[in-house]
């Protein structure tokens, strides 16, 4: 199993790069939020990465963070969402988006992604809503970037390899929710009317550090 690939961009397309591992070229398919912030051509990158088997056919799937791939590897388990439309809820909504739509049963929000349609959309709603507190109470041990390999090396005319703006700044939103979901389950809150509260505040207030979090979760939860 091909879990990361470390390299050099050497061709971008409309949804797959190939990137250059010390002289082997891998064809990576991407969403299109990835694909946006990857670096440009000549410079070095990283994904972790998932890797589809079929009969005729190995396809390499890549995401910037290992949240967005558990997130791929769930929405696929889902009947009827194959690895295209995984990608493109995904590259609709990114990783805390889909935590978000899927916690507060938006079905709309998942219709969103190409392809999906309103049955589908309420299908992922109805079989992932369980597990999707459970992600996002991991959301701090996997919201890392994919890190570069020390062995790489720019090339000569190429600028330093800059980390994926969209990426980092998702990763930071997910470790928050993730740590103010903690902090909730903590206090004796129960896993699914934490998770949604969480992605309420999260919604409402998307930049709110984790103390912010908690305070409107808190009060979204306290009785009426």
């Amino acid at each position: 199993m091909i879990g990361k690939i470390s390299g050099r961009v050497d061709w971008k397309g409309s949804d797959s790069v190939l990137i250059d591992v010390r002289g082997v070229g891998y064809i990576v398919h991407v969403n299109d939020r990835t694909l946006a912030a990857l670096p440009p051509v000549g410079e070095a990158c990283a994904l972790f990465t998932d890797l589809l088997v079929r009969e005729d056919l190995l396809q390499l799937f890549g995401f910037p963070t290992m949240l967005e791939k558990e997130w791929h590897k769930l929405l696929m388990t889902v009947q009827g969402v194959g690895a295209k439309a995984s990608m493109a809820i995904l590259g609709a909504l990114g990783a805390e988006g889909v935590a978000r739509a899927i916690t507060l049963g938006d079905a709309r929000a998942v219709q969103a992604a190409p392809g999906v349609g309103p049955k589908l959309a309420q299908r992922v709603i109805l079989e992932l809503k369980a597990k999707a507190p459970a992600v996002m109470a991991r959301g701090v041990s996997l919201a890392g970037t994919a890190e570069l390999d020390e062995v790489i090396e720019p090339l000569p005319a190429a600028k330093p390899a800059r980390a994926a703006p969209k990426a980092a700044e998702g990763a930071k939103r997910a470790a928050q929710s993730a740590d103010a979901l903690s902090a909730l389950l903590n206090l004796g809150y129960g896993q699914g009317d934490a998770a949604q509260a969480v992605a309420t505040a999260a919604g409402e207030a998307p930049e709110a550090e984790a103390p912010a979090l908690i305070r409107a979760a808190l009060k979204l939860l306290a009785p009426r």
